[in-house]
C-alpha cells in the first residue's frame, strides 16, 4: 500500500506502508526529490522539527509554467510566496524529513493576535464519551477578534446544557493549552457536511458571522 498527498497545482509526497509503521500518521516524503518546506507566520522557514507552520512546495522556475486558479487571481496570488506555493494545508516536518499534515489554513481562528487550528481541539473533544461529532470555529469576539468556539453533536441519550458545556470546556482546558480552548459549546442535532462527508465549516461558520464583516474563507 502507498498512500500519496499533493494536487493538481504541483508538489506531492508518498509514504509506503513500512514506513508508515515507524511514522504514524504521516503522509510522506517529498516524491520528486524537491524540498518540503514549513513556514511561520511571518514567512520565514521553520528549521526545527516537529513545529507547525503552512507547507510550501517549490513552483516551477519558470513563471509560465506555474499554475493560475481559474478566473480567481487573488487566490492564485496568495497561494504563491516568492518562489514557493502552498496547497493551504498546515503541517511540520519530523526528523527524518516526513511531512505530518495537522490543518488547513482556511480553518485558522486569530483571537487576540494569536494563530490557533482548531484541529487539534476537535480531536482531544471528540475523545468525550459524551461528544458524537464536533467542529471548532472563530465567532465575533469585540475584544479579541475571534474567540473559539466548539459546535457539538452529543452522544445518544446525553442532555445538552450548561452542565455538559462547563464539562467539556474543563476537559480541554486539562489537556490542551488553554488558548486553543473554547470559551463556549453550542449544542446542535447535527453538523454540515458534503456529501463525501467532509465538514462544511464555512457554512457553520456563517451562521455566526452573518451581517459582520469577518476573515471567512
Amino acid at each position: 500500500i502507498v498512500e500519496y498527498y499533493g494536487g493538481t497545482e504541483g508538489g506531492g509526497t508518498l509514504i509506503r506502508a513500512k514506513d508508515w509503521l515507524l511514522h504514524e500518521g504521516s503522509v510522506g516524503r517529498h516524491w520528486g526529490g524537491g524540498r518540503i518546506h514549513v513556514l511561520d507566520d511571518r514567512g520565514e522557514e521553520i528549521s526545527e522539527p516537529r513545529r507547525e507552520g503552512a507547507i510550501y512546495f517549490d513552483a516551477p522556475p519558470d513563471p509560465s509554467a506555474r499554475f493560475r486558479y481559474h478566473r480567481d487571481d487573488a487566490k492564485t496570488e496568495a497561494s504563491y510566496r516568492g518562489s514557493l506555493f502552498t496547497l493551504g494545508d498546515i503541517g511540520y516536518l519530523d526528523e527524518e524529513g516526513f511531512l505530518y499534515l495537522t490543518d488547513r489554513q482556511s480553518n485558522m481562528i486569530i483571537s487576540g493576535g494569536v494563530n490557533i487550528y482548531p484541529q487539534e481541539t476537535e480531536s482531544h473533544l471528540v475523545m468525550h464519551p459524551k461528544v458524537h461529532d464536533v467542529a471548532v470555529i472563530g465567532v465575533p469576539n469585540e475584544a479579541m477578534g475571534e474567540e473559539v468556539k466548539a459546535v457539538v453533536v452529543p452522544a445518544p441519550g446525553v442532555d445538552p446544557g450548561p452542565e455538559l458545556e462547563a464539562e467539556l470546556i474543563e476537559f480541554c482546558r486539562e489537556g490542551i493549552a488553554h488558548y486553543k480552548c473554547p470559551r463556549s459549546v453550542d449544542f446542535v442535532a447535527s453538523l454540515p457536511r458534503t456529501e463525501t462527508g467532509k465538514m462544511a465549516k464555512r457554512l457553520l461558520r456563517d451562521r455566526y458571522w452573518e451581517g459582520r464583516a469577518g476573515r471567512l474563507a
